[in-house]
């Protein structure tokens, strides 16, 4: 299989998005239709018969794998009429739809699962159902997940494992304007002088 895409690709340029060679299997999408697919890539005009000669493959194989990729509704087969005669053409928009839509479901499963294990780790326990809304309502009001974590930290370096204290870090922060690990570094350092100067005696980010 992997030889007749090489051959083809040797055979002329056709441009196959990235997305789709690693997502291909998520959409339910087998190798022998995905080498279809991409020959209707090149030319979405219905022609059958070009791909079974193109790929060296029996019509009737042809005609089935593109009818199963019209049953899993990753193209879809129109027609039109010019001039008295008939041209069917396949329309490709199904399966960008579902290429964008399998790439935003996997960034925010990376973005939840990996926030969500974090808290898991760090408390040594698995989160309540409560917790989830919590931490999802974070994300939600636009906190990023890099400010969540250090506010985590932050908490378990205090010794509290409680989301009532990381919530109440995360919206003093946010009222002082800061938003990454840089912005943490310097309100330290601004602390450290005053505390040199004599001007502080004690760090709460919560009551400074």
């Amino acid at each position: 299989m992997t030889g007749k895409v090489v051959d083809i690709i040797k055979d002329g340029n056709i441009v196959i998005p990235k997305l789709l060679l690693s997502n291909y299997k998520d959409l339910k999408i087998t190798e022998r239709e995905l080498i279809v697919l991409i020959c209707l890539l090149d030319n979405n005009e219905f022609d059958p018969g070009r791909i079974s000669k193109l790929l060296n493959m029996k019509l009737v194989e042809v005609v089935s794998l593109i009818d199963s990729l019209v049953k899993k509704n990753i193209i879809v087969l129109n027609s039109v009429t010019n001039n008295n005669v008939r041209e069917e053409y396949v329309c490709l928009d199904n399966l960008y739809n579902k290429l964008v839509l399998t790439l935003m479901d996997n960034k925010e499963e990376d973005v939840s699962s990996n926030i969500f294990d974090k808290f898991e780790k760090e408390f040594g326990r698995t989160l309540s159902p409560m917790e989830y809304e919590i931490i999802g309502a974070w994300t939600d009001d636009g906190f990023e997940e890099e400010t969540i974590d250090l506010a985590l930290k932050e908490a378990v370096y205090n010794g509290v494992s409680n989301l009532r204290y990381i919530d109440k870090i995360l919206y003093e922060w946010k009222k002082r304007g800061i938003k990454s690990k840089s912005d943490i570094e310097k309100e330290k350092a601004n602390f450290k002088n005053k505390k040199v100067k004599g001007e502080v005696f004690d760090y709460d980010w919560l009551n400074e």
